[in-house]
């Protein structure tokens, strides 16, 4: 599987505090190994963003993204208020 990052993310995700960039990279590894891990809470958002689906990174941090055969394009970061 492919992980790319798209531009709005990078953005985002670079304004992040550490802690919460490490605990995002944890769980990519964990949405690598299996991605319907119950810590991930792997759920579609179509209601807000049209084909994509959200993991959480810590209580109140998301990162959205689409998945494609092979790829996965992560989105958008944010707490849930931000990204809803």
């Amino acid at each position: 599987m492919q992980i790319t990052f798209h531009k709005q993310f990078k953005k985002r995700f670079d304004k992040l505090p550490k802690k919460i960039k490490d605990h995002f990279y944890s769980r990519l590894d964990l949405l690598i190994k299996d991605k319907d891990h119950i810590q991930l809470n792997n759920h579609s958002v179509d209601k807000a963003y049209n084909e994509c689906r959200s993991i959480n990174v810590t209580g109140d941090y998301r990162a959205i993204f689409k998945e494609e055969p092979n790829l996965v394009i992560f989105i958008d970061i944010g707490t849930h208020s931000e990204l809803y």
